[in-house]
Parts: structure tokens; C-alpha cells; sequence
């Protein structure tokens, strides 16, 4: 297909149109970075991007990614123009208002086309070479008939310039994602001004340096767009576009300058750029010969789609990709029969090892799993006997060893979430879940099922010392909505904690592991995981206290009232692998396990702060709150005082007013 300038000049300018006219009703936005783009968007969409508005979710469709989502008014203009049927033209016109789809930065729950939630600079760039991961590993699986598609990425100076930059190329470089292409929008433009007030990087030497292929093109000349994207194509390794862009082209006064990209153009610029643009519609108006052309873009992608289907009715795998697709589990999972082993030969296993030998049969029974650890595979212990190394020549591998690289993980992680047909999870310390917190967060907020195993999760990892021992992770953990935090207190709490992280399509998990061995506290019951927290042990004399806990303080709280009991106070014992389900259970429940009329204790070897809402004021919280120490684990829980010969007095002591 031939580019005609005279066809692609005006649908660009309506993308231009569109994105002043909306951040101009707005107030608010960031109109700069869509009408530089605009020539650049026109042509992947006429030309290479394969996709149909009309079946937005055709798993062998491309993924495109916009990851400087502050642009957000490029997709929304290009969703509309191309057929989609969000959002309208009035939600358009009501963009980052309430109620409107169009929010400030694409949102991917709430636009079919947005591949993910993008805004935080760098991370869609990141989560698109976990969706290039997902697409080589699925055609590996499922063949070139089935899955064959590419990942687009629209990425600006800021997304390059921050460090998961770095370690996401480094890891689609070592990959040879050859399916994964960036156009970087080099209008060498930041908020403050000029890129050259902060970077003199020579950023496609960087990109070849991490293996990856470099192109150049004049950003607004149609010709060298289609010559920079062919080359593109045609190399098998991933491919930055430096494409040369002039910030809000088109805007007479302000193009070229750093006035355009977080800001209204104000209403004389507004039509200044209308007569520039030779442009004469009202604000939010689409001529038909216009649109027409776009939306023959959108029809482009349904006879290949078509053909596509074709192909998938006739194969025996197509029912089996189109459940991976669906996130669905395979029919009939479940960890039961591997617990009822456990409750017959209990074993004594850090909670590490106990998600190894959980993995050893989840990996056996689902196999779109793909695990992988920044480094730390032997103590993560996230590798199995069915994951093979992910290489370039064994895309079918289910391990990535992702080097010292936790955000790149955590949001490649996201990404192969996003692209659906496979299940991600990866390890490393709790201690750097800090490095890798915002894609932790973007999971909870785009719904998405990864998993986070994170181990060494307290003082418990022992000599490494206050460095990397965590005290305030899994409780700051705990307050990002929609995100399961697990702290399972044993082998078999371990098992039903991964069973609820793999059933949960929509909630991301997160595993705190410990490094030291715990005994088996449960030896019955089926799945008291599953309301977030459980009575483990009964008051066997009148109960005046209860006492919770989580992961390897559930042991000491039961030494705790073996002891109270011993004294003549009753003491319930309630474990609580994960507060964020057992907030969601009645209050019928939750009064059961935590009465009113006892004194109720909280454990853990963290931060105190947030166990209140369980305790009450007039409880009792112990924890640590300072840094931790370098010595053995033993020695430090009788130091930071985790012994019960340490804590029963205190309780006696409150007791006793």
C-alpha cells in the first residue's frame, strides 16, 4: 500500500485537532506530544498496525503501546477515528472529566484498544517487552497460524531517560525480541525545557549496545516513516525508531517548545493553528471524506482477522490458546490433593521452599505459567523441573532469568499479564520490592494477575542485617488497593496461598516467603486460607485473649498460648495469611475471630503500625519498629523480643491493667 500525503496531511490534522480542541476544553493536558506524533500514528495505522475496532480483543492482533501516556489524547484520537466504538466524540469532548473514559493518562480498563495503563514514564515501554515475551513464548507454543503478531510502542524522552529504560532494553536485547518495535518521539522536549538542560546521551548507541536495531526518520515526512518503519520490520532484532518530531506541530507560535507539552494552547494559539493547519471545522468535528479514511484504517485489520479464525477453528490448538487467552485455569485445578499429602507427611520447610515444592505441582498441572527471579533463582526457589530457560532460541522456555533487574521484572511481568495466555510470576527479595513498587502498584491497577513472590520477608533472613532485612514492606504492601498480600505461617498456608493467587484474574499477589524453616501448624481443613484469616487454635479454658499472627509468628503465638494457657488464661490462636481478604469477609465472621470481649494481641516482626484496626487501642501490638541487626535469626528474634517467655508477661501486664 502506497502513502498518499494528500490523503495521510488531513488525518493527521485531525488528530491534531482533536488533541488541542480536548485539552483546550479541558484546561488540562498535555496536547504537545499527540500533535508531534500525529504523522507517525497516521502511518502505523494505515500501513503496518494489524488490528480490527471491531473485535478489539482478537488475541493475534498487535499490541500498541503508548508509553508516554501524558499523550493520552494521540489514542483516544486515533481509538475514535479508526472505528472503535469508544470512546465517542462526546467523551472526547469531556476528556479527563468525571465519568468519562478519556481520563488523563489511558486507563486500561476502561478503553478496548488501551493495552495498558500507562503515565509513569518507562513503564509501558517495560510492560511491552513482557507482551513481545508473551507473544514469541505463545507462537513457540502455538505456532506462527495462530499467534504472529508485533508490540508498537510510542515512547518519549522521559521514557528513556528513566532507569527501567535501561533494564528493559537490556532485557529485550538478550531476548531478541525482534517483534517489538519503539518509536521514539525525539522532539527533545521535557517539562523543563530542552533536553539539553539534563541528558547528553547518545541514546541509539545505547539501544545498540543492548543488541537492539536503530533507525532514523523525519518524523513528519511520510516517505522516510514508511523507509525507518520497513527497516524496521525486516531486522529480527527489536528496533528503535528515532523518529525527529517537532513538539505540537502545528501551533504556529509554540511547535518546537516546551509551552506545548503540559498545557493548554489557550484559545488565540487554538486558532492560530486552525488556519495553519488549514483546518476550518468546529471544535470536535470530523469531516466525513476524513473520517472515512480512518475508519477504512479500522477495516483494514477484519479480512485478516477473518483469515485468522479460519485458521484457528481448523486447529486442535485452538481451544486450548482461546482458554489461556480467557484466563482461564485449566478444568479441575486444584492443590488439594497435594495438601492431603502434606496433612499425611508434614513437612518442615522455610515458606520459600514450600512455594517451590506448591510451584513443582501448580507448573505441572498449568502450563502458561512463566516463572522467572532477578538473580536469585536458588532463593527464590521460583524454578521448577517443567521451566526450561526462556533464551532466543527457546522461546518455548517457562523461566526468564531476568539479571539484577526488579522494576524491568515486575513490569515485563505486567506486561505478559496484559498480553494474556500466560501466568507470570518472579522472585526476588521483599527488601527490593521498593525498587519495584510502582509496577506492583500498575498491577493492582490495571487488574491484572501477576505474582510476586518475594522471600527473606523479616529479620528471620538473619545476617545480611538491617540492609536487607525488611520491617515496613509488607505492611506498606498492604496498602495498595487490589493487591493480595500473602504471609502464609506454613507448607500447607503456602499451598492454599497460591491457589487463591492463581485463581484471582483480576487482583494481583504478592507472596512474602521466609529464608528460615517453619514447622507444620496445620494438619486439617480445606482451604481456611480463602477468608484471609482463620481460627488455628482454640482457648481450651475460659479465652480472655487472641492472639494474631502472620507467616513465621503464627508458630510463636501458638508457643505464646501454650504458655497462657498453662497460666490459666485462655488464648485463641488466629492466623491471618492475608488481611486484604479477610477485610471483605461479614461481620458476623470477623466478630467470631476477634470478639469484643478479649484482649487481642497482634505478631509480626514488622512495623506495628495498622494492626490496630484489629487489635483495637486498648490492644496489644507487638513488632518491630526500627531497623533490624546483623547477627544469626535466632539471636535476633530474642533480641527485638519474638520469644514467648518475652511476651507473655506484657499480656499478663495488660491483663492486669
Amino acid at each position: 500500500m502506497s502513502l498518499d500525503p494528500a490523503r495521510l496531511a488531513p488525518m493527521a490534522n485531525a488528530i491534531r485537532a482533536l488533541s488541542m480542541d480536548a485539552v483546550q476544553a479541558a484546561n488540562s493536558g498535555h496536547p504537545g506530544m499527540p500533535m508531534g506524533m500525529a504523522d507517525i500514528a497516521t502511518v502505523l495505522w494505515s500501513k503496518y498496525l494489524k488490528f480490527d475496532p471491531k473485535a478489539p480483543d482478537w488475541p493475534d492482533r498487535d499490541r500498541f503501546v503508548l508509553s508516554a501516556g501524558h499523550g493520552s489524547m494521540l489514542i483516544y484520537s486515533l481509538l475514535h477515528l479508526s472505528g472503535y466504538a469508544h470512546p465517542t466524540m462526546e467523551e472526547i469532548a469531556n476528556f479527563r472529566q468525571l465519568g468519562s473514559p478519556c481520563a488523563g493518562h489511558p486507563e486500561n480498563f476502561l478503553l478496548d484498544g488501551v493495552e495498558a495503563t500507562t503515565g509513569p514514564l518507562g513503564q509501558g515501554l517495560a510492560m511491552a517487552v513482557g507482551m513481545a515475551i508473551a507473544e514469541r513464548h505463545l507462537n513457540a507454543e502455538f505456532g506462527s497460524d495462530l499467534v504472529d503478531h508485533r508490540t508498537w510502542v510510542v515512547a518519549g524522552d522521559g521514557c528513556l531517560m528513566e532507569g527501567i529504560n535501561h533494564e528493559a532494553i537490556g532485557l529485550a536485547g538478550h531476548l531478541g525480541l525482534g517483534r517489538l518495535i519503539v518509536l521514539w518521539d525525539d522532539n527533545r522536549i521535557t517539562i523543563d525545557g530542552s533536553t539539553e538542560l539534563s541528558t547528553s546521551d547518545d541514546v541509539e548507541a545505547r539501544y545498540r549496545a543492548a543488541g537492539w536495531h536503530t533507525v532514523r526518520c523525519d518524523g513528519h515526512d511520510y516517505a522516510d516513516i514508511q523507509s525507518a518503519i520497513d527497516e524496521a520490520v525486516a531486522d529480527e532484532r527489536p528496533s528503535l525508531v528515532a523518529c525527529k518530531t517537532i513538539i505540537g506541530k502545528g501551533a504556529p507560535n509554540l511547535q518546537g517548545t516546551h509551552k506545548t507539552h503540559g498545557a493548554a494552547l489557550g484559545e488565540a494559539e487554538v486558532a492560530a493553528t486552525r488556519e495553519n493547519l488549514g483546518w476550518s471545522y468546529a471544535p470536535f468535528e470530523v469531516p466525513e471524506e476524513i473520517l472515512g479514511h480512518w475508519r477504512e484504517t479500522g477495516e483494514r485489520g477484519a479480512e485478516t482477522r477473518k483469515k485468522w479464525e479460519g485458521r484457528f477453528s481448523a486447529s486442535d490448538k485452538g481451544s486450548e490458546l482461546s482458554r489461556r487467552m480467557a484466563g482461564d485455569l485449566p478444568k479441575g485445578f486444584s492443590l488439594s490433593g497435594y495438601i492431603a499429602k502434606l496433612y499425611a507427611d508434614p513437612k518442615k520447610v522455610a515458606t520459600r521452599k514450600a512455594s517451590e515444592m506448591a510451584l513443582e505441582v501448580i507448573n505441572g498441572l498449568v502450563p502458561e505459567t512463566v516463572g522467572g527471579s532477578a538473580d536469585l533463582t536458588g532463593s527464590n526457589n521460583t524454578k521448577t523441573s517443567q521451566t526450561h530457560g526462556m533464551t532466543v532460541g527457546n522461546y518455548g522456555g517457562r523461566y526468564i532469568y531476568y539479571g539484577i533487574r526488579e522494576f524491568g521484572m515486575a513490569a515485563a511481568m505486567n506486561g505478559m499479564a496484559l498480553h494474556g495466555g500466560v501466568i507470570p510470576y518472579g522472585g526476588t527479595f521483599l527488601i527490593f520490592s521498593d525498587y519495584c513498587r510502582n509496577a506492583i502498584r500498575m498491577a493492582a491497577l490495571q487488574q491484572i494477575r501477576s505474582i510476586f513472590v518475594l522471600t527473606h520477608d523479616s529479620i528471620g533472613l538473619g545476617e545480611d542485617g538491617p540492609t536487607h532485612q525488611p520491617v515496613e514492606q509488607v505492611m506498606s504492601l498492604r496498602l495498595i488497593p487490589n493487591l493480595n498480600v500473602y504471609r502464609p505461617a506454613d507448607v500447607v498456608e503456602t499451598a492454599e496461598c497460591w491457589q487463591l493467587a492463581l485463581e484471582d484474574k483480576d487482583t494481583p499477589a504478592v507472596l512474602a516467603l521466609t529464608r528460615q524453616n517453619l514447622p507444620q501448624l496445620r494438619h486439617e481443613g480445606h482451604m481456611l486460607s480463602g477468608k484471609g484469616a482463620y481460627r488455628l487454635r482454640a482457648a481450651t479454658g475460659g479465652r480472655k485473649v487472641v492472639l494474631v499472627a502472620s507467616g513465621s509468628e503464627v508458630e510463636l503465638a501458638c508457643a505464646v498460648a501454650e504458655s497462657l494457657e498453662e497460666q490459666g488464661v485462655g488464648a485463641d490462636v488466629v492466623s491471618m495469611p492475608c488481611m486484604d481478604i479477610f477485610d471483605r469477609q461479614d461481620a458476623a465472621y470477623k466478630a467470631d475471630l476477634l470478639p469484643a470481649d478479649a484482649l487481642k494481641v497482634s505478631i509480626e516482626a514488622g512495623v506495628t503500625q495498622g494492626w490496630e484496626r484489629y487489635t483495637g487501642l486498648d490492644g496489644l501490638n507487638i513488632g518491630l519498629d526500627r531497623f533490624g541487626a546483623s547477627a544469626p535469626a535466632d539471636d535476633l528474634f530474642e533480641k527485638f523480643g519474638f520469644t514467648a517467655e518475652q511476651i507473655v508477661p506484657k499480656i499478663l501486664d495488660k491483663l492486669n491493667g
